[in-house]
């Protein structure tokens, strides 16, 4: 069986996701621990369940989503794995960060492979489809667990909302075309993790989300 921890990090209130199995090897994904207080609780999270982390994936590369890609690559020698069109958002960071006012004590490493669409990312008995869902950046991507019925789906779609469409690479009409064609074919009862706030399902999101009915 397929598990999901959420820690919540920095300012944003970003959700990092720690994603094992009873191998005991996991995936992370969007770290954004943003301090020494963070990046403990992050290790320690780790440690106390005795992972082995494997691999380092970003869903996208907003700042919230970032901040603590360093830290990660660094402490567990892991590449960091991105779509290639968040190449440009990831290369923009410092610049978004002097505009929302955030100190990056580091820099995020640069991506050491690019995620393709519909590819399937592997690690112990667990096997996570790429679904490829631009909109709120040029490169959005999500993460789906068709065995255990779970979606880590970044900032595309949350509890009773979507992502913003207001920054650089933001697109509404695409963003609601990836939600429709890629999440809402999912069935209702699979559970989504987003990058802000509480988890969802696609059957309540597809039921009463005023941006989808």
């Amino acid at each position: 069986m397929t598990n999901v921890v959420r820690l919540t990090f920095n300012p944003f209130q970003e959700n990092t996701y720690i994603i094992y199995d009873e191998t005991k090897e996991c995936v992370l994904i969007d770290p954004g621990c943003s301090n020494a207080a963070e990046r403990k609780e992050l290790e320690r999270s780790i440690e106390e369940l005795g992972l082995n982390p494997v691999r380092l994936l970003n869903t996208h590369c907003h700042i919230d989503h970032v901040l603590g890609n360093a830290f990660a690559a660094k402490h567990y020698q892991l590449p960091l794995e991105i779509h290639e069109r968040e190449i440009p958002v990831l290369d923009s960071l410092m610049q978004t960060a002097y505009y929302f006012g955030v100190t990056i004590e580091e820099p995020s490493p640069a991506p050491g492979r690019f995620i393709e669409e519909d590819e399937v990312i592997s690690f112990g008995q667990t096997r996570l489809e790429v679904l490829f869902t631009p909109g709120h950046s040029p490169g959005s991507i999500s993460f789906y667990c068709r065995e255990s019925r779970f979606i880590i789906a970044g900032d595309v779609l949350f509890q009773g909302s979507i992502g913003r469409t207001d920054l650089p690479g933001g697109d509404y009409d695409i963003l609601i075309n990836s939600i429709k064609t890629q999440l809402l074919k999912l069935e209702d009862n699979v559970k989504v993790y987003p990058g802000h706030g509480p988890a969802t399902t696609i059957g309540g999101e597809r039921r009463s989300n005023p941006f989808l009915v």
